[in-house]
């Protein structure tokens, strides 16, 4: 992402309040710009729902503004931002509406007049892009919880969104699932798509993510690169978050004040040259004894 692009998605909020009175989000200015992964992290009720939602007008503020490639969006075309912005929703159930999986993928092209054929060619190519072509003939409700995540994306990238947004697209799974959706992030990501995605998993945001927001109240206190966000004791304790554990270890053991890791592969190579280093260090003592000697 350059700082000169123009953003994808552009959302001002200065209220947006649920019917029973509750105050869901305030005073936010949100943007996603091209080929970036945000993740939004903080505690239950912080707002991160509500925020996605918004995102493709599925909620739209009390005040304030959503656009969507330079297009103002209004009660008249909430349907382009719908297109534009995917969404896969946490209980994926409530996308999946057809008798087979194939049915479902087409489901969105066909509301917007494409023929049978085409549909149908188009959804075996998003199948085929989340590695789940063999699930074209099952009946969704039957499917496991990773299963019908990678088939409610499929239904959402065979639209040819810009941005896709997933809310908490782990939650629920097992590691091996959890690590199959994560790969089919990356892959969506690297076919140069945005990616907007809430999770209370900060390993796997510290992981997958260019940028983190982090949510408290209702509103965006905060963001950054993982780095300066994940090293931030005092605004993750704004939002009652711990640090993900490859930055605890890292303070535990000296690396968090230089070399300041966030993911797994960051903090074994620094551990791996502290202790090459340590080697060298003890040989290269070993050597001077010696010579004196």
């Amino acid at each position: 992402m350059s700082q000169d692009d123009s953003p994808l998605v552009e959302l001002q909020c200065e209220a947006h309040t649920y019917p029973d009175g509750t105050v869901g989000m305030h005073d936010v200015d949100f943007s996603v710009y091209p080929n970036e992964v945000v993740a939004l992290v903080g505690g239950n009720g912080a707002g991160k729902s509500t925020l996605l939602e918004h995102l493709n007008a599925t909620l739209v503020p009390d005040v304030g503004e959503l656009v969507v490639d330079d297009t103002p969006i209004t009660e008249d075309n909430k349907s382009y931002a719908r297109k534009e912005v995917g969404f896969v929703f946490q209980d994926a159930d409530t996308q999946l509406v057809a008798p087979t999986v194939l049915d479902d993928v087409m489901f969105g092209l066909q509301n917007y007049g494409v023929p049978s054929d085409e549909a149908k060619e188009r959804a075996r190519e998003a199948l085929a892009t989340v590695d789940a072509s063999h699930l074209e003939d099952r009946i969704p409700h039957y499917l496991s919880g990773g299963e019908k995540r990678l088939v409610g994306l499929a239904g959402v990238l065979v639209l040819e969104p810009s941005v896709v947004v997933l809310d908490e697209p782990l939650a629920g799974l097992d590691p091996e699932r959890s690590q199959l959706v994560a790969d089919r992030i990356e892959q969506v990501h690297q076919e140069g798509i945005s990616v907007v995605l809430s999770t209370h998993d900060l390993d796997f945001a510290a992981t997958v993510a260019d940028r983190v927001c982090v949510m408290a109240d209702g509103n965006v206190i905060g963001n950054g690169t993982p780095r300066e966000v994940f090293y931030d004791d005092a605004l993750l304790a704004e939002a009652n978050l711990h640090a993900p554990s490859t930055v605890r270890i890292a303070r535990d053991t000296g690396l968090g004040e230089k070399a300041q890791p966030v993911t797994e592969s960051e903090l074994v190579r620094h551990l791996t040259a502290a202790v090459e280093d340590v080697n060298s260090n003890q040989v290269s003592s070993v050597d001077t004894t010696q010579t004196n000697q």
